[in-house]
């Protein structure tokens, strides 16, 4: 049955891709680029400190000759590493703390009646975490280690609700566009937000403020951003969650894991969801990862100037709103799977080229950028709305759940791979093309699904193109 598309739900659609434009800073700014710049830096600077009070042999290549800073040794958790491979380790320490919290986050959820709030209180932890990265300076980098980890926490427990109501507000017919329209305005913004973090940056000197503050404020403003744009977002959303009976209090700890232990036994009867789920968390990790070292590959590897690599990422933010809206689209005519896998061939192709790419030569490292910025946004908004086809109706928020935690249990791959081969082949252009294992797998599982299928398994409408 068709729904009419009233004003009322274009103003509620119209808060839901809002919130994507809140939190898309984080991501775009504070993972993509002035993080993985700016901590790996910082972490060399303290190792090069270390080495010149004490010295020790931390800053040596293997002949004992005087290396590079991201050669530098540092401590993490007991561990020892080049500091250079900081950002990668550090993104899976922080994707693998939030499954320990995204379960508690579902639960919240399902047992409250203000599910928006949930989503604001999950937004706000997030944005005053990415605020207080502020105060990284000098060689105090494990500030940044804890107020990451926090800021992902909160990223990532709202995203668990923010998914959750795209089924609330969509039918399956129109998913699939709202999914891609959510993507792209997030991109959009998260594009708009680094343009003017790029303008301050670039031109810090004539604010009287230095290159590593004029960083510092960009986290600042980031977590500002996502604060200010959050507040329309949730105020806007319905609240038409009906809770769950069943734990209150200190006992909701206990209650998410037992609920997602619930959930993955009662989706084996659904296997073809389970099937797309896998697919899609192969893909999702190299597609993360890809995005979360650009920076690092440019720099190390390429030794492009900040600048350039800045540049970069801000092309791919605004290619990625045109991306989005052309592959909602394309699968409006094709389908969504069919969509999906002529983007992971796309993927494959740019890695590809990624890895030919001649140290030097940023015209290049833009045409990456351009491909890049293609197949990102829509590749992962239509395989939300192809998901979110595939869910048992009135378990949308537990399936949601699994579909997060599972995209953070297994997003610690990509960093891991790409930071252990750089380190044991000493460069990161063997790393970046290590990557594409998760594209041709990806490819490999989504076509070997049958979601039309899946859907009717689960009691749900296929939409008219799949």
């Amino acid at each position: 049955m068709t729904v009419a598309v009233t004003r009322e739900r274009k103003r509620v659609w119209r808060a839901w891709y809002l919130y994507d434009w809140a939190n898309s800073p984080f991501y775009s700014s504070v993972i993509t680029v002035f993080g993985a710049l700016y901590l790996s830096e910082i972490a060399s600077a303290d190792a090069k400190a270390n080495f010149t009070l004490n010295g020790d042999r931390a800053c040596t290549d293997s002949s004992g000759a005087s290396s590079t800073l991201q050669n530098c040794d540092v401590s993490l958790f007991g561990l020892q590493f080049p500091a250079g491979s900081l950002w990668g380790y550090l993104l899976s320490i922080a994707t693998v703390t939030q499954v320990l919290v995204l379960p508690i986050a579902g639960a919240i959820a399902d047992r409250s009646r203000h599910k928006r709030r949930i989503l604001g209180g999950f937004a706000f932890l997030g944005a005053v975490a990415s605020a207080l990265m502020f105060f990284i300076a000098g060689t105090n980098w494990e500030v940044g280690v804890w107020t990451f980890i926090l800021a992902n926490i909160g990223y990532g427990g709202a995203l668990v609700v923010y998914y959750s109501f795209l089924v609330d507000i969509a039918e399956p017919d129109e998913r699939d566009a709202v999914s891609s329209k959510g993507w792209a305005f997030g991109y959009l913004g998260g594009g708009l937000a680094l343009a003017l973090q790029l303008g301050f940056f670039m031109g810090h000197e004539a604010f009287g403020v230095s290159e590593g503050l004029a960083i510092q404020i960009c986290f600042l403003t980031s977590g500002i951003w996502w604060a200010v744009f959050t507040i329309p977002a949730v105020r806007a959303l319905p609240q038409t969650h009906v809770p769950k009976s069943g734990e209150r209090g200190l006992s909701v700890l206990t209650a998410g894991f037992k609920e997602l232990k619930q959930t993955i036994k009662e989706a084996r009867a659904y296997p073809l969801t389970l099937a797309f789920l896998g697919s899609y968390l192969v893909f999702t990790d190299g597609i993360t990862t890809v995005v979360a070292v650009s920076a690092q590959y440019g720099k190390d590897e390429l030794k492009y100037s900040t600048q350039v690599l800045i540049v970069t990422i801000l092309v791919i933010q605004f290619l990625a709103y045109a991306g989005a809206m052309i592959h909602g689209a394309i699968a409006a005519r094709f389908g969504a799977k069919k969509t999906i896998l002529g983007s992971l061939v796309a993927w494959v192709v740019v890695l590809c080229f990624a890895f030919f790419i001649e140290a030097g030569q940023p015209l290049q490292f833009y045409a990456v950028a351009v491909g890049i910025g293609l197949v990102l946004g829509g590749t992962n908004a239509l395989s939300r709305s192809l998901f979110g086809q595939m869910i048992p109706e009135g378990k949308d928020a537990q399936y949601f759940s699994l579909y997060v935690v599972g995209e953070r249990g297994t997003s610690w791959l990509g960093p891991l791979l790409f930071a252990a081969v750089g380190q044991i082949t000493g460069s990161f252009r063997y790393a970046i093309i290590a990557l594409v294992i998760f594209f041709v797998l990806g490819f490999v599982f989504v076509w070997l699904v049958p979601v039309r299928r899946a859907i009717e398994a689960a009691g749900n409408r296929p939409p008219a193109v799949l």
